[in-house]
């Protein structure tokens, strides 16, 4: 039972002619400090030790320990704090040691008193009603619980992306792909959510932000914690209201939104739109951040921004016009075995191989590895704080570390090999472009405790964002990325088609020449930033496992969202 004061005490004392014995640091005033102390630290078996042999004859270590367990979960406790204790103290029914406890629960509020323990024979003489503070003897713990209300998810002008109950939340247009799902939650977190005081079967996020950050949407429950005694009457402990959960406010722009699904039209892909000033994450459909791919020639922005920023190359410098080149003993061919080459600003556009996978071995393996890390390979995505990131199993873009042989440059300097990269990671490669060469957190949260602690990285000058921005204007113009020109503005951007070696369906190998490789799928790309002079926008488009190359099938994407947009 609680002693609520002294005073109380001292009566209760008298009234049975039972004296007051003060017998500090007696083996009595120990073993029950010694067991509330072991309480505070969740120490079960110190506790159970503490109990006299009477008791310990009575309950075994391992119920001894699901009935405290038990309490916990019920009463929501999540910290006990031990004070002041006195005694032993006479009471009719035995001695006990009064002990300062304040309870404080996630459901209930904070529930302070003197516990009274009783001790006998060196011991605690333990009872049921001593789980938790505020029972008496024989009453056991229940609770009744309140649901608070699910706080909506809100897109960047504070329209809700979702909103509603848990178990009828609905979702407005495309804001539903960001938002995620509420559902049957995993066990995991189904006994979270039971520890937290919400009631059995209560549904929780299952996908995306809903998912995410479940606790912060979720609120905290509310209701009575109730000592129930043997005859079934119930009295309360403690009362509380049920705390809302807290919106989530997002960066997202709904209108984009919209324009970025209805693009993508359900193809198996991914779509990310960015803020070109600051990186924030204004849309996102489909594996925008997930399921990284071969990036193909998108890759070659980072090699071309090292080249120009370490002097490999500049504008001006020209290229044999060959078909294939060898690197590192292997042949490599352009796309469709085409004719390629040039200065640096029509090798770009055309997207010619046998001029950058050679333009990747000039630069160095690790020259190479340490600029695509600037761009963000090989880290974390920054949409969310670390913690979330790594919780909801969101990969990072990566390429080798280090890079090995020749070949193995060669072929990452073209977004082959064992690179791979998601539309997020591309769009932020083209946004360090647009922003003078300077990447931006791709935040997808406004709260500065979600976001990642991520901060500007400088990772080219701007003389050679600038060198960038016209060499992707010419791919637009006159190369590869034709399709991704829009009549609202000029379009900078870069194409890219990664060979996966799966052969096209029905495919037939060349009768008249059997050893000849069948088509292939391959995986689609364009990344992107408009205006060109004057950027706002920044998008990247994978399409995953198609049959034609990103300036056919991505780049026309990219003009769809950029034409909603503009």
């Amino acid at each position: 039972m609680m002693l609520r004061a002294l005073p109380l005490v001292l009566l209760a004392a008298a009234s049975f002619g039972v004296g007051i014995v003060l017998a500090s640091g007696s083996a009595d005033v120990d073993a029950a400090e010694n067991f509330a102390n072991a309480w505070a630290a969740d120490d079960y078996t110190a506790m159970y030790a503490e109990l006299n042999p009477d008791a310990q004859a009575q309950i075994s270590e391992e119920d001894f320990t699901k009935a405290y367990e038990d309490a916990r979960e019920t009463s929501t406790l999540n910290s006990l704090e031990i004070g002041d204790s006195r005694g032993p103290i006479s009471q009719p029914e035995g001695d006990v040691v009064a002990v300062e406890v304040t309870a404080n629960t996630d459901s209930f509020g904070t529930i302070s008193g003197e516990l009274a323990i009783p001790v006998a024979d060196g011991g605690v003489a333990w009872a049921e009603n001593l789980v938790f503070p505020g029972l008496e003897s024989g009453e056991t713990l229940d609770r009744k619980t309140k649901a608070p209300e699910r706080a909506p998810i809100l897109a960047a002008d504070k329209s809700a992306l979702a909103e509603g109950p848990v178990d009828a939340r609905t979702t407005n247009g495309a804001g539903g792909i960001v938002a995620g799902e509420v559902g049957e939650p995993d066990p995991d977190r189904a006994k979270q959510l039971t520890a937290e005081g919400f009631a059995e079967g209560t549904a929780a996020g299952t996908s995306g932000l809903e998912m995410a950050f479940d606790e912060q949407l979720s609120g905290t429950p509310g209701g009575e914690l109730l000592a129930v005694g043997e005859d079934g009457e119930k009295r309360t402990i403690a009362k509380s209201d049920p705390i809302p959960g807290t919106p989530l406010k997002t960066t997202i722009d709904p209108d984009l939104q919209q324009a970025a699904s209805d693009a993508l039209a359900g193809q198996y892909g991914g779509v990310a739109v960015l803020d070109a000033k600051n990186g924030n994450v204004l849309a996102v459909a489909g594996l925008g951040f997930s399921a990284p791919q071969p990036p193909g020639s998108t890759m070659k922005m980072v090699t071309a921004s090292t080249a120009l920023e370490d002097g490999v190359a500049d504008l001006d410098s020209e290229y044999p016009v060959q078909q294939s080149t060898v690197v590192g003993g292997r042949e490599i061919d352009n796309a469709h075995q085409e004719y390629c080459g040039g200065n640096l600003i029509t090798s770009f556009a055309k997207s010619c191989n046998t001029v950058f996978a050679p333009i990747g071995v000039d630069i160095g393996a690790d020259r190479f590895v340490e600029s695509a890390e600037k761009f963000g390979f090989n880290s974390p995505p920054s949409i969310y704080n670390e913690d979330v990131v790594k919780s909801m199993g969101i990969p990072a873009s990566t390429l080798p570390d280090p890079l090995g042989s020749d070949l193995d440059v060669g072929v990452s300097a073209i977004g082959q090999g064992e690179v791979l990269a998601t539309p997020l990671e591309m769009a932020s490669v083209a946004q360090t472009i647009a922003n003078n060469g300077v990447r931006s957190p791709t935040s997808l949260v406004k709260d500065k405790a979600l976001k990642s602690d991520a901060e500007d990285v400088k990772v080219i000058s701007p003389e050679t964002a600038d060198e960038m921005r016209k060499m992707m204007i010419e791919v637009v113009q006159s190369g590869t990325g034709t399709a991704g020109a829009v009549p609202e503005a000029q379009v900078a951007g870069k194409t890219g088609t990664a060979e996966l070696g799966i052969p096209v369906d029905g495919a037939q190998t060349d009768p008249d020449n059997p050893d000849a490789e069948p088509e292939q799928k391959v995986d689609a790309w364009f990344a992107s930033f408009a205006p060109a002079d004057d950027p706002k926008y920044v998008v990247a488009v994978m399409l995953v496992e198609v049959e034609e190359d990103g300036g056919t099938v991505a780049a026309p994407i990219a003009a769809q969202i950029y034409s909603a947009a503009l």
